[in-house]
């Protein structure tokens, strides 16, 4: 048996079953802007790479997020 690939299924349209839910659209980031991560707490964005990733300045380091941001949240 072969391993499941890390490619997405298309959803056939007579099938019984409901076709997944479309992926949440990224959350878009400003310079400036205040956010928090669930690993390094409150910082500000100092940089926005366009579709790659920011640049946050959280107080005591620096650190580039990429995208998605799942655990990077704006106030």
């Amino acid at each position: 048996m072969k391993p499941a690939s890390g490619a997405s299924r298309r959803h056939l349209p007579t099938s019984p079953f409901k076709p997944p839910p479309p992926a949440p659209p990224v959350e878009q980031f400003s310079v400036n802007d205040q956010v928090t991560h669930d690993r390094y707490g409150l910082g500000v964005v100092l940089a926005v790479e366009d579709g790659v990733g920011v640049i946050v300045d959280f107080g005591s380091q620096q650190e580039r997020i990429t995208t998605p941001y799942k655990k990077l949240h704006k106030l």
